[in-house]
């Protein structure tokens, strides 16, 4: 047991590398407003807030670009709340991070979002998932 709680001690936090502050989108915007969030930002997803600021899903660019395909939703007027998913997956800052990546690899989440007592603190998505796969070759390349 010493040994797994020494690497629980040393396993970073996701905050360490989540994006803090992240763009976010109310659940009466309509798609066309999401996607240009998302193309100003560079990003793929966005908590999704209601009136009050408490979160209530997220979007991903996915998520929009197969509304507008597939069901032929109108960008203009259909509320992002029509295509967001309503359950994302939340964590706290101090959740370690393997196992955020191992629930987001096992259940093939695309983001986790980052809650704390003051709401939205962060997301941590796939592509952060690359980088702390290219830190950690890096590293191990380093004579």
């Amino acid at each position: 047991m010493p040994y797994a709680a020494d690497r629980r001690m040393r396993m970073p936090a996701v905050s360490r590398y989540m994006t803090g502050q992240p763009w976010t989108v109310e659940r009466q915007a309509p798609l066309a407003q999401a996607h240009a969030l998302m193309r100003d930002h560079h990003v793929r997803h966005l908590p999704v807030l209601d009136e009050l600021g408490q979160l209530v899903g997220v979007v991903s660019e996915r998520d929009l670009d197969r509304a507008e395909s597939l069901c032929n939703a109108d960008p203009e007027h259909e509320p992002v709340a029509d295509v967001m998913i309503e359950r994302p997956f939340i964590v706290t800052s101090d959740t370690a991070l393997d196992e955020v990546l191992d629930i987001m690899s096992e259940h093939k989440y695309g983001s986790a979002i980052v809650v704390g007592r003051g709401g939205v603190e962060g997301i941590f998505t796939a592509g952060d998932a690359c980088q702390v796969l290219a830190e950690l070759l890096r590293r191990d390349a380093e004579p």
